[in-house]
């Protein structure tokens, strides 16, 4: 874990290739049809052009597009050992289920295959030293928003929307998603946000106007930008030329730089604090028990005992009723902790000498818990 007196960074799972990211950042959005895997690739050479090492993941299984829109559908991974090495195009190293098929075949999977791919994106892929990792999610808020929340500790996530009510509904759907598994929201862009004439230079509204900075204020969070309805989008999507490589001059180009330098600017101030619900340090003692060190200095000693009759998970506890269904005389008095895992930045995975391991402690939750005076007894 990070010492207290350096900038706070966030550890990624032990059995992650992450660990030489600074910031792993989803692109999410509510719906599909605004933009977001478009939005994703030129944020990324966005980001590119001011110096920064940037890597992409796309995480959309089942509707792969990055490989085209980055003019590399033939491009194949290469493999050394059990690691995928990323293609590089234009500043940028990035992944795809696009890699891995041909370029018209459907990904016809149930989710526990499709989660493997994430899975094995997260785990084994050569992503090296990075300073940004964007991660372009499907749609909606499901088993891959879940994972990655998971099995990646986010730096944080941006939400894409367009001006329309519903989208703007769906997105504040997804924002609170990732609110309550504690991600960070590092903003939100407003998507094909009126269409400028590159003619005139008159920007018309084709859809609605300011109702992405109307969705940040409402949810009292950054608003990053807004990106016009620019035909260069458009074409550099079909053509697999991002806008920024075809100049910096374009409404599109200009509006992309701006978002880019925002979301550097707020993915800096995220990055130096520690939410207040997240610890600095987990450990184990000797005896099977768990000390955690809060951001505040506060130290907390909880018994493995009392952890695990207050087992959140589903075997535990009835989910439609909540009442407790595991019995506390069934759990040895010396049950011990064997080990943990931290999983994302919301909750810690406790693995008990009884074999239990099924229960995830939210941060939240802990904070609840009865805690363990110095002598092993509990404090009600």
């Amino acid at each position: 874990m990070p010492d207290s007196k350096q900038p706070h960074q966030h550890a990624q799972p032990k059995n992650s290739s992450l660990s030489g990211v600074k910031n792993v950042i989803a692109i999410a959005s509510g719906k599909g049809g605004v933009g977001k895997s478009t939005l994703s690739v030129n944020l990324a050479v966005a980001l590119a052009k001011t110096g920064a090492k940037v890597g992409l993941m796309d995480a959309d299984i089942y509707g792969p597009s990055q490989p085209g829109m980055l003019g590399a559908r033939d491009a194949r991974p290469d493999v050394s050992g059990d690691m995928l090495q990323p293609v590089k195009k234009y500043g940028i190293s990035f992944v795809s289920m696009g890699l891995l098929i041909d370029n018209d075949g459907p990904v016809i999977w149930r989710a526990p295959m499709a989660m493997k791919i994430i899975h094995q994106f997260i785990g084994n892929v050569n992503w090296g030293k990075l300073d940004y990792l964007l991660i372009d999610l499907p749609p909606g808020t499901g088993d891959v928003q879940l994972t990655l929340a998971q099995q990646a500790s986010l730096t944080g996530a941006v939400i894409v929307t367009t001006p329309q009510q519903v989208a703007l509904g769906v997105a504040a759907k997804g924002l609170k998603m990732f609110e309550q598994v504690n991600v960070p929201i590092l903003g939100v862009i407003e998507n094909m946000s009126g269409f400028v004439c590159k003619h005139c230079g008159k920007t018309t509204d084709i859809f609605k106007v300011g109702g992405g900075e109307a969705l940040s204020k409402h949810t009292e969070v950054p608003y990053l930008g807004a990106i016009p309805l620019d035909p260069e989008i458009m074409m550099s999507g079909d053509t697999g030329v991002p806008v920024l490589e075809s100049g910096v001059d374009s409404p599109a180009a200009k509006a992309l730089l701006e978002v880019a330098k925002n979301l550097q600017t707020i993915v800096a101030r995220v990055s130096a604090t520690i939410s207040e619900d997240e610890p600095e340090q987990i450990e184990l003692r000797q005896n099977g028990d768990l000390v955690v060190t809060w951001h505040d200095g506060r130290v907390s000693n909880y018994n493995a005992y009392s952890l695990r009759i207050n087992c959140p998970c589903a075997s535990c506890i009835d989910e439609d009723s909540g009442r407790r269904t595991l019995d506390p005389k069934r759990v040895p008095l010396d049950i011990r902790i064997e080990s943990f895992e931290m999983i994302g930045r919301y909750a810690v995975a406790l693995h008990f000498s009884d074999g239990h391991s099924t229960g995830l402690y939210a941060f939240k939750l802990l904070q609840k818990l009865p805690e363990a005076d110095s002598s092993g007894s509990f404090e009600v």
